[in-house]
């Protein structure tokens, strides 16, 4: 059984990690005894202990490290640990539960916006539009030729989308729309009437999904089971015809692999918004016109960090108040 947590103060000392959006910071400010970090960098291990154990809520990102050392330097005081952000693979959450620490996240306020980013990639890694810009800011362009910058058509293609929750739904319904034939893999089924809706159709093989992909797009959480999962077998499966889209998670593509599969025409291109060690990326992957690189910004609009403060808040209110936090991790979470 979990510990008994103190008495929680009326006005909680609160520890942000990371800068947040002037509104979000300012909101947290009035509503709590807020400390913010002076600069907008990570904070190193030594510092992020020190914060965890002098406050009654930490508020980290994806880049903090919340393991179970640091969980247990905490002490009694942190009863909350309200995540800005939806995934918590960063965090040790049954060290957490094992305090009696309560771990919330922000489900759902960037679906739309991820989704975005994800059929952005999805058009412009096969039409060659990275490739298409250099050529025109170069100079050196010479004009329309009817050979020139030649691309894939998308519509009548085959996306395979691997995990099947919010975000990827909201991309097999904006890829349906541009023609694309939706074909999925999931831990669960997506019930039948759900499958309509989004012409999806399920394949309970990720080997038979990547052979029939020639758009293959991550969207399944981080987990010991994913963790390296699109290794050189599975880019081998999808082929030279195929193209690999991730904006989940960079660990769950094996990135040398990745510029391995690339360097010998394995596959055809990746659009690629995360990376394993970021901010490091593979040189390998550098300069490429067959490969699109962005610094993890598939979220990166002002309404979803505006909507993720708003949730943090409600959560850190719900705490303090004594009831429920609505968006608390529960156990089962990948």
């Amino acid at each position: 059984m979990a510990p008994a947590r103190q008495t929680r103060p009326a006005k909680p000392r609160v520890v942000v990690t990371r800068r947040l959006p002037s509104p979000v910071e300012a909101r947290l400010a009035e509503l709590f005894d807020t400390g913010f970090p002076a600069g907008d960098t990570p904070m190193s291990p030594a510092d992020l202990r020190a914060a965890i154990g002098d406050c009654d809520v930490l508020v980290p990102t994806i880049v903090d490290r919340i393991d179970a050392d640091a969980i247990a330097a905490a002490g009694e005081r942190l009863g909350l640990i309200a995540n800005f952000g939806n995934g918590v693979d960063h965090i040790a959450l049954k060290a957490a539960r094992a305090r009696g620490i309560v771990v919330t996240n922000t489900p759902g306020v960037l679906t739309d916006d991820a989704a975005d980013m994800a059929m952005a990639l999805i058009l412009a890694v096969p039409r060659r539009l990275v490739e298409g810009e250099r050529l025109a800011q170069s100079g050196e362009w010479r004009g329309w030729s009817p050979c020139s910058m030649l691309g894939h058509r998308i519509s009548g293609r085959t996306l395979g989308i691997l995990g099947m929750g919010r975000i990827g739904r909201a991309v097999a319904r904006r890829a349906r729309g541009f023609g694309l034939s939706i074909r999925y893999h999931n831990r669960r089924r997506l019930p039948i009437v759900i499958e309509q809706e989004l012409g999806a159709t399920y394949e309970p093989s990720l080997a038979a999904l990547l052979a029939a992909s020639d758009i293959f797009s991550i969207h399944c959480p981080l987990t010991p089971e994913t963790d390296g999962l699109i290794d050189a077998g599975a880019l081998a499966l999808l082929g030279a015809h195929g193209h690999l889209i991730n904006i989940a998670r960079g660990e769950i593509v094996d990135e040398a692999a990745l510029a391995d599969a690339l360097d010998g025409g394995v596959i055809a291109g990746a659009g690629l918004d995360v990376f394993d060690r970021e901010p490091a990326i593979d040189a390998r992957l550098l300069h490429r016109d067959d490969v699109l690189l962005l610094p993890h910004m598939a979220s990166a609009t002002h309404e979803a960090r505006e909507a993720q403060g708003a949730r943090v808040i409600a959560n850190i209110r719900s705490w303090a108040d004594g009831h429920p936090c609505p968006d608390q991790v529960l156990e089962g979470w990948a």
